[in-house]
């Protein structure tokens, strides 16, 4: 069912609500260059963001840290899949320096998944959230995990420097992740939002679902259901988009009023604050985000 939907979908061009224009603006060169000049990577380049251009022109960008290239092999991916090089030591300070230079006052550090590493690369990102406490106090930290295989001490590790936010996204419904997050498991993740709201009380929680990779409605209710009972509070929904020809296609566009009516839904269903949108992405108005659900955060 799901191959021949997919099949017809090639044959659909792409909505015009998933249009965005191109960047031209002076402080998109600026960010550019700054992160040229700090040998840094962004999710919004390495995952071809839609919104890249409107974030980095607003003068914000999310970091991705521990190399360019990620040990896992997910079919919805645009990020360089391989063997990565060994962690550059001094990234988490050039991150510092950047969000300083940039004067974040809401910062968002992600990574790929290195499965290659003891820890799973949770040293790095405590030590890039010590340094960036370090260099902008008053500023709020997300950082968007993956899931560490798993391994509970490396969860603590990045906890103890006490972000404001901790994200990871479910990205998909359970019977999906076969076939696009092979080498994730869906428990597994669920597991550790459920830890890391149950050992940092006050800190947000917070998960992603792309939509139109041929879940049903009833799949993504059981999944937001299962998100909430892992304590997961901040939640963003949006549309998945083929970033390359060798990852998944589009089953379905999802209609901008359908994500409203999630967004409804669950609200509904208990979670503080929702993005929803066919553009909506994970660090994507983050810190509105998370403004706005803060009020209501246990």
């Amino acid at each position: 069912m799901m191959k021949q939907s997919r099949q017809e979908e090639k044959s659909v061009r792409k909505p015009g609500w998933l249009g965005r224009p191109l960047p031209s603006d002076p402080a998109f060169s600026r960010i550019r260059s700054l992160l040229d000049d700090g040998r840094l990577h962004t999710v919004c380049q390495e995952a071809r963001c839609p919104n890249c251009g409107e974030c980095f022109s607003r003068g914000t960008a999310a970091f991705l840290i521990l190399g360019g290239s990620c040990t896992r092999r997910c079919r919805f991916c645009a990020v360089t899949q391989g063997t990565p090089e060994r962690p550059d030591s001094d990234e988490p300070r050039r991150v510092a320096e950047a969000a300083a230079r940039m004067s974040l006052d809401y910062i968002v550090v992600t990574s790929v998944t290195r499965d290659d590493l003891a820890d799973g690369g949770a040293g790095f990102f405590a030590e890039t959230i010590r340094l960036l406490r370090a260099r902008r106090s008053s500023a709020r930290i997300e950082v968007l995990i993956p899931d560490f295989q798993g391994d509970e001490a490396a969860l603590r590790t990045v906890l103890t420097t006490l972000p404001d936010v901790l994200n990871h996204n479910l990205e998909t419904v359970a019977r999906l992740y076969p076939e696009v997050r092979p080498q994730a498991i869906y428990d597994r993740s669920l597991e550790l939002l459920r830890r890391a709201g149950s050992r940092a009380p006050g800190m947000a929680v917070k998960s992603g679902l792309m939509l139109g990779l041929g879940e049903r409605p009833d799949e993504v209710e059981s999944a937001l259901r299962d998100l909430l009972g892992a304590g997961c509070q901040l939640l963003t929904l949006g549309q998945y988009l083929q970033p390359k020809r060798d990852c998944l296609p589009v089953a379905r566009f999802v209609p901008p009023g359908e994500f409203d009516g999630w967004r409804e839904t669950a609200l509904g269903m208990g979670f503080a604050q929702v993005a929803a949108g066919p553009l909506v992405r994970s660090s994507y108005h983050a810190r509105e985000l998370y403004c706005n659900g803060s009020r209501t955060i246990r």
